[in-house]
């Protein structure tokens, strides 16, 4: 074992840099750390009137080392780079006459490394101000961008360069046509994006991808979120949490489109936009307050252009209703018990708490269930050491194929409440849950205030491997909105006040192209509803109107 420590003097174009080198050079066996690092750096543009280079902020960094096998590179400004030869070329972007110390790591064999470093001066007079306040919605502020999922195109490829430079390159090769992946869970997620960019007093642009814990993966990348790196494009689990620095650069692409900004965005750290193509670099087409259009040159296969559409509003679906005759209807204007020609009731605990290990036990009591003033009310209450509610269901009165099934409801509050909008298929007692099918119009816990859940559980799909979304509505419990479900032979479409937020494609494959029966309820506890407060002593889902349409 020995150390090394070398003091370098390089000159360049009469320029003579002093470099602190600090070389770490160990061997075990046969297992040796690579030794004898030579680094240089060469400003472009350097001369005695450009000391510090002509602006491009490009340096040429050349290295070796004994016994190494790649290099790990770290140009001091939050980007790295991976190689095995030892010449790499690096612009840095910041602008004005910034100092930055490259570390130069060499790996040998057994994943030692030894090391060598050097301060650099560059000047850069490249810089977008305007892009960084568009991006941002300027100094000390942060604005999130959404994948323009209503737009076609919004994810689409295309050639990497075009036959005539004064016509627009386009995604000639694919375009995504609007919200084209909702509803898919191998591709939905990628509307569950969220790319913020933030801008600090220094001028540095930041970037985080928060992706909700799955990332939409090329198919032939797939091997980088763990999958099998062929095929279909995916949804993986992936974790996109680290926050990156954004260079600024001219563009470097072979695109010379008329409306391109001509201005590249570099993402420290691997980052990159919601679609993984391994990229990260991505050229700026387009920004303003509202658009964002960017494209990318897929890592694999760089004659291919991947080219994506970003909204600052998050995306919404326009509904337009194919159903409009009404086949069923509940206004509850009549006090008293629910009408028995539309409901009956669910009664006692259930087998394992109605399979979830719920704590509550249904009855058709007037104080667990009645209509007054207009309102079916539900009410959850603690009784003694447990707890009672109501389940009331069209079983055997009403039951339908396809239709809308629109719902107006205020929720309850308190942990471990667990009110439910749904629908069940209505063979489930000779095709065993869930063969039969589950539709979850709305479902809703205390224990996590303001979110609303659409679920769909089938086989392959049961317990808390249903498919499903949810959205947000801070007036769940203070205020009435409509909870609908559009339910076709081709589709399911979850709304919450007429926005969809969540699609399913339906097909002849799956149980829901049978007849499937209406049920209301408050559960406590159990595997979704978690927790329930100590201090509970009751809450009350209201109804206004439950109403069908076909």
């Amino acid at each position: 074992m020995k150390n090394l420590k070398i003091l370098c003097v390089f000159f360049v174009s009469s320029i003579f840099l002093i470099l602190g080198c600090q070389e770490d050079d160990a061997s075990v066996g046969d297992i040796i750390a690579p030794s004898n690092i030579q680094l240089n750096a060469e400003i472009i543009g350097q001369d005695v009137d450009n000391p510090n280079g002509d602006g491009s902020g490009l340096v040429k960094f050349t290295f070796s080392a004994d016994n190494a096998l790649s290099y790990n590179v770290n140009f001091g400004d939050g980007i790295d780079q991976v190689v095995t030869s030892g010449v790499v070329t690096h612009r840095y972007t910041m602008a004005g006459l910034n100092t930055y110390t490259a570390v130069v790591n060499a790996v040998g064999t057994g994943g030692l490394t030894s090391n060598a470093s050097i301060d650099i001066t560059v000047f850069s007079s490249f810089d977008d101000p305007v892009a960084k306040d568009l991006l941002s919605g300027g100094v000390g502020n942060s604005r999130t961008w959404y994948w323009a999922a209503a737009e076609i195109g919004h994810l689409g490829v295309g050639p990497t360069f075009q036959q005539d430079p004064t016509q627009f390159t386009f995604p000639a090769y694919y375009t995504a046509q609007p919200f084209e992946k909702a509803g898919d869970p191998q591709s939905s997620c990628i509307y569950e994006d969220e790319l913020v960019f933030s801008l600090n007093a220094n001028g540095q642009l930041t970037y985080q991808l928060n992706n909700n814990g799955q990332t939409y993966f090329n198919g032939a990348h797939s091997a980088a979120g763990g999958g099998a790196g062929s095929g279909d494009d995916v949804c993986l689990d992936f974790d996109t949490s680290g926050t990156s620095i954004v260079s600024l650069a001219p563009s470097s692409s072979e695109l010379t489109e008329v409306d391109s900004r001509r201005t590249d965005m570099i993402f420290s750290n691997g980052n990159f936009m919601g679609y993984y193509v391994g990229s990260s670099t991505y050229e700026i087409l387009e920004v303003t307050n509202t658009t964002l259009r960017v494209r990318t040159l897929d890592a694999l296969n760089p004659a291919l252009a991947w080219y994506h559409i970003f909204s600052s509003s998050p995306p919404t679906q326009d509904f337009e209703t194919i159903y409009n005759n009404l086949v069923f209807e509940d206004n509850f204007d009549v006090n008293g018990a629910p009408n028995p020609a539309n409901w009956t009731y669910d009664l006692g605990g259930g087998v394992n708490g109605w399979g979830n290990g719920e704590q509550q036990t249904y009855t058709n009591s007037p104080n667990n269930v009645i209509v007054e003033n207009g309102f079916l009310k539900i009410t959850a209450k603690q009784e003694g050491s447990g707890y009672t509610s109501s389940r009331i269901k069209t079983e055997n009165l009403f039951e339908f194929t396809y239709g809308r099934v629109e719902v107006r409801a205020k929720l309850p509050t308190g942990g471990g409440t667990w009110p439910a909008i749904w629908m069940l298929g209505q063979d489930y007692a000779t095709n065993t849950w869930p063969g039969c099918g589950e539709i979850d119009i709305m479902e809703h816990v205390g224990n996590d205030q303001n979110t609303i859940h659409s679920t769909l559980h089938y086989p392959g799909n049961s317990g808390g491997n249903g498919v499903g979304n949810s959205t947000t509505v801070s007036t769940a419990s203070t205020e009435f909105h409509n909870y609908t479900v559009e339910w076709t032979p081709e589709f399911i479409k979850f709304l919450v006040d007429d926005t969809v937020y969540h699609t399913f494609p339906n097909t002849p494959t799956l149980p829901f192209n049978n007849d499937f029966f209406l049920i209301l309820n408050v559960a406590m506890g159990g595997n979704f509803g978690g927790a329930i407060d100590p201090s509970f002593v009751e809450s009350t889902l209201e109804i206004d109107y439950v109403r069908v349409y076909q």
